[in-house]
């Protein structure tokens, strides 16, 4: 490992653009379930019922309440040592871009600024009817199934701001995150499955230009095969050691 660890400080230092593809494991170690394991979010539940524009056609109320459980969950939630490090990382390399999976938002409380969300935020809300999108942090935002779900001015029905499954990602922020990936000369990948498509792919852009590809999980997934180095552990351990060492 601290071979390893000393091979990924010195590709980072003598790097100027660096893209880090962020997923649900670095929020699980702020408290946050992952979508998947045996204490993920979704266990007992079934996500097609739920993050569907169908189910939220059909249920608006249901999709609201599930929907603010998250926020609530989320709200209570503060950036982890991963976090606060890939903040330290863009200020001694303004080159850094996270590409991140998550919709929490931690990234930018933490203190980074050149984010991408690529499946959204929890904190936007978007009008069905006129398209309208701002940020809304009542984490109790549709929580009651009695009330009546959440509407816009125009008197059109409000949804959150993320991506649901069926959904295309929204093309601005794909660009942004693809442009970083194959421009990046160092490509680091946090904490996530490598399994959710099209975010997995960035690796691949990234590698098919030339990028050093360094891993950080806490096992092995089907992306490990393909990266230069894998660094095995929790991002909130490693993260803080790997940054002051370069």
């Amino acid at each position: 490992m601290d071979r390893d660890l000393r091979d990924a400080a010195a590709a980072i230092s003598s790097a100027q653009r660096i893209g880090v593809l962020a997923g649900a494991g670095i929020s699980a170690e702020s408290g946050i379930p992952t979508f998947r394991g045996a204490s993920g979010l979704w266990k007992g539940m079934d996500p097609v019922k739920l993050a569907t524009p169908r189910a939220f056609e059909n249920d608006p109320a249901s999709v609201w309440e599930f929907y603010a459980w998250r926020r609530q969950l989320i709200a209570k939630a503060r950036p982890n040592p991963a976090h606060h490090a890939l903040a330290l990382l863009e200020k001694v390399r303004p080159g850094t871009t996270v590409m991140t999976q998550n919709v929490d938002g931690l990234h930018a409380l933490a203190g980074s600024r050149n984010v991408v969300e690529i499946h959204g935020s929890i904190w936007q809300v978007r009008c069905e009817s006129c398209g309208t999108t701002f940020e809304n942090r009542d984490p109790e935002l549709g929580a009651d199934p009695n009330i009546a779900p959440p509407q816009c001015a125009c008197g059109g029905p409000l949804r959150p701001g993320v991506v649901w499954f069926g959904e295309h990602l929204d093309p601005d922020a794909w660009s942004k995150a693809f442009e970083a990936a194959v421009s990046a000369e160092v490509f680091i990948i946090v904490g996530t499955s490598g399994l959710v498509q099209p975010a997995a792919s960035l690796a691949d852009a990234a590698a098919a230009s030339g990028a050093t590809l360094i891993e950080v999980n806490l096992e092995p997934t089907p992306l490990s095969p393909h990266v230069d180095i894998m660094l095995l552990g929790a991002s909130g351990d490693i993260l803080p050691r790997l940054v002051p060492a370069m």
